[in-house]
């Protein structure tokens, strides 16, 4: 695979991670079909690998999904642009910290926006308090599969 279809799939993967984000976009299909699509121009058994683990794990993320709470944004009496910050906090920190920096990326970036939106240290844990109760865990755990995915991707690629 060029260089520039590698470059391509990574951008699709990005997409596809910035898809999770937002509601009503099929970030995860969009992210498997760029596995799917560098395994079939790859053919490589660990391209075959990835896009395996790939699917199991973002099947086994949609047969959970239901367990978790729903999405719903407007509860949480945040502004869109501070979900959209914490999830780019998440994306940011998977890869500065391996895989447990997402966590602390999207807490930790919804936690500094509300703290510079109401002003104090108290009112912003209770925003990403709510935060996390009207939309963080499902969007947590779906961006974290993703990351997963695209991190085992762009190991494939740099190791394999």
């Amino acid at each position: 695979m060029s260089v520039w279809q590698l470059v391509a799939v990574g951008l699709v993967m990005l997409l596809g991670l910035i898809g999770v984000l937002v509601p009503g976009v099929p970030g995860q299909a969009i992210i498997w079909a760029a596995v799917l699509w560098w395994a079939l121009t790859d053919m490589t058994p660990a391209a075959w690998g990835v896009l395996i683990g790939a699917t199991a794990l973002l099947l086994l993320n949609q047969a959970l999904k239901p367990l978790l709470p729903p999405r719903r944004p407007r509860d949480s009496g945040a502004p869109r642009r501070t979900l959209m910050l914490g999830g780019i906090g998440a994306i940011t920190g998977f890869f500065v910290i391996p895989v447990v920096g997402a966590v602390a990326g999207y807490v930790g970036v919804i936690y500094g926006a509300e703290r510079l939106r109401l002003g104090s240290r108290g009112a912003g844990w209770a925003s990403v308090r709510s935060v996390m109760r009207a939309t963080g865990y499902s969007v947590l755990v779906e961006l974290f599969a993703c990351l997963l995915v695209a991190g085992a991707w762009l190991g494939a690629v740099v190791w394999g």
